[in-house]
């Protein structure tokens, strides 16, 4: 695949900025080769009129819905964040308590599908975080404070079954 077809699916999967040495290490190309695609790519998006923005702050870039929508998309993710969670976002969520913290990718390897759209809901609910962890550079999702104390519990060990459930041999071995 082309550099700039790599990078623009990094992009529209990050729930988070991506620098450019992140994108230079995952893509492992240089990181003028790199600066070169997104810009490339920011000049695509900019002279077709399309509902995604790449846009750049420094050293980040991120792919965001444009300006233009804001209001449609405010009117959406309003509806999304007051209504009821669906059952891949349950099911995510119920991963996420019982086995945090937790990558991306070992969420998705549980599931079998691409995680992100759900985690990004999640954390817009309030209901997940997500922490870097600086040793091994990834990052790993956990569950708030708020989504403990919407279930009334005190720590996510007194979820049922927490004990048995945490320590599945079949789950912690995907590793």
């Amino acid at each position: 695949m082309p550099l700039k077809s790599i990078i623009e699916s990094l992009l529209f999967v990050s729930v988070k900025p991506l620098s450019l040495q992140k994108l230079a290490q995952l893509t492992k190309a240089k990181t003028e080769e790199v600066e070169e695609a997104i810009e490339s790519l920011i000049q695509e998006y900019d002279s077709q009129n399309k509902g995604i923005w790449i846009i750049r702050h420094a050293e980040k870039v991120q792919m965001v819905s444009h300006p233009q929508n804001t209001k449609i998309v405010q009117e959406y993710l309003k509806e999304e964040l007051t209504g009821e969670l669906t059952p891949p976002g349950l099911e995510t969520l119920t991963i996420i308590a019982y086995l945090g913290p937790i990558t991306k990718n070992r969420l998705e390897q549980i599931r079998g599908v691409n995680c992100s759209l759900i985690l990004r809901n999640l954390m817009i609910k309030g209901l997940i975080e997500a922490h870097e962890d600086k040793k091994n550079m990834t990052t790993k999702y956990n569950v708030t404070f708020d989504f403990l104390r919407y279930l009334g519990i005190k720590s996510v060990k007194e979820l049922p079954d927490y004990e048995r459930l945490s320590k599945n041999e079949i789950l912690t071995n995907l590793e």
